[in-house]
């Protein structure tokens, strides 16, 4: 689909790995974004060396699609001498962009890789026309908006810098931050968000202390002039005090088009296979609809495929002028399905073709399972579980590297995911 300047809009999908870039491609991304954890502000949940970033990078222009590395990070001086041998490295790669938030890494990168397109993170906080113009003249080629811009922001910096690429934040998890710079984990855990280090303690349960009755605590947070005032509210379960929705755009995909918005960006990084196989294929869908009555279909199965994912609740941030929702009970959306393992290939024994299954959470025999495939959702039949040495199994179970060969009803394609509906 094409934004009102004649652009086909791109989908943008986290590859925290090597195997979820593969999933993001599979699935209906156009780009994806992956870095080193060094320098990518996802120092864990993520093992890609400089030796698997070549790979990525080979892999995803083979499939004619397109990769930027994340260098976007706040460096101190004893970064600079690393990220400068990293852009070295980076040099040697093909490349189709650097994502950056850091003005001094800005320069090195086009310093080092004077040819590579220069994508400025949202961390950079970019909110209004004028510093948009400035990113402009510096040699920024693509701004991703701070999720802190609303629609109507969106339409008057793309009126007032055309050839600005835009880029924005579509669905994934809120910060209770500023544009995603905190320091609460720093403060608590010595361990720096900015650093790519985040221990995420906006999503712990806190207690509070105030008057008490039978079932709850109540007390309220007041700055020192008493301006503002937060009411809090503590149950059995304790209170999350900073905890936000998850941002879900699906239902605005063609606004953010028609403001100028080129490139659709997933947050997930962190996130399973599923998780990103699943979100980055209903965006596409959406994308792809056409006419308003197709879309207006995607729109509402694909809402009910982003429902199966687990969440805090969905809120449409900040995009239409509000403030986004939080969830203080900590209440988690979407636990009626589990995912349940990935389809790796096929294998013949005996005359009958079986699939190659890695199991993440128990699968039985008698299970009724839906197979996820980047064209849709279909059910699914076991017929029989064969273990590693080859012994009829009833059930199979992960937690191993083992993989089982599992004959379903028909044969299922690689990259397929199983999941189970769980019974209430």
């Amino acid at each position: 689909m094409a934004n009102k300047h004649n652009k086909t809009v791109e989908l943008l999908a986290p590859a925290g790995n090597l195997e979820k870039l593969k999933y993001a491609i599979a699935y209906g991304a156009d780009a994806v974004y992956a870095g080193v954890p060094d320098f990518s502000l996802r120092v864990r949940i993520n093992n890609f060396t400089e030796e698997t970033l070549r790979e990525a990078v080979e892999y995803v222009h083979q499939h004619k699609k397109k990769i930027y590395i994340t260098l976007n990070i706040y460096a101190h001086n004893v970064h600079l001498e690393k990220i400068k041998k990293h852009l070295k490295f980076l040099k040697t790669l093909k490349i189709d962009g650097v994502i950056v938030a850091d003005p001094g890494i800005v320069m090195l990168v086009k310093k080092y890789l004077p040819k590579t397109e220069i994508h400025l993170s949202t961390q950079a906080n970019v909110t209004n026309a004028e510093a948009v113009k400035f990113w402009a003249k510096a040699g920024v080629k693509r701004i991703v908006l701070a999720r802190e811009v609303t629609l109507e922001e969106i339409r008057e910096i793309k009126k007032a810098v055309p050839k600005m690429e835009l880029e924005y934040f579509i669905h994934g998890a809120m910060c209770m931050s500023y544009s995603g710079r905190c320091i609460l984990s720093k403060w608590m855990n010595d361990r720096s968000a900015n650093l790519g280090d985040c221990t995420q303690p906006c999503r712990w349960k806190y207690e509070v202390k105030g008057e008490d009755n039978l079932e709850t605590r109540e007390t309220s947070v007041t700055d020192d002039t008493k301006r503002f005032q937060v009411d809090l509210e503590e149950d059995r379960h304790g209170t999350y005090f900073f905890n936000s929705r998850d941002m879900n755009l699906s239902d605005h995909i063609q606004d953010l088009i028609e403001a100028g918005v080129d490139s659709f960006k997933i947050e997930g990084r962190a996130k399973s296979v599923y998780y990103v196989s699943v979100v980055t294929r209903a965006y596409r869908k959406i994308i792809d609809a056409g006419n308003k009555k197709n879309l207006k279909q995607a729109i509402k199965g694909q809402q009910k495929e982003l429902d199966t994912l687990t969440n805090r609740g969905y809120s449409k941030g900040f995009l239409l002028g509000a403030e986004p929702e939080h969830n203080f009970q900590g209440k988690m959306e979407g636990i009626e399905y589990k995912f349940v393992g990935q389809v790796e290939g096929k294998k013949k024994i005996i005359g009958k073709t079986f699939n190659v299954v890695f199991v993440h959470n128990e699968m039985f025999l008698k299970d009724s399972l839906e197979a996820v495939t980047p064209k849709g959702t279909e059910k699914i039949r076991i017929k029989k579980i064969l273990s590693h040495k080859m012994e009829e199994m009833g059930e199979a179970h992960g937690g191993h590297s083992n993989r089982f060969l599992v004959q379903f009803n028909e044969v299922l394609q690689e990259k397929t995911l199983l999941r189970r509906k769980l019974t209430k």
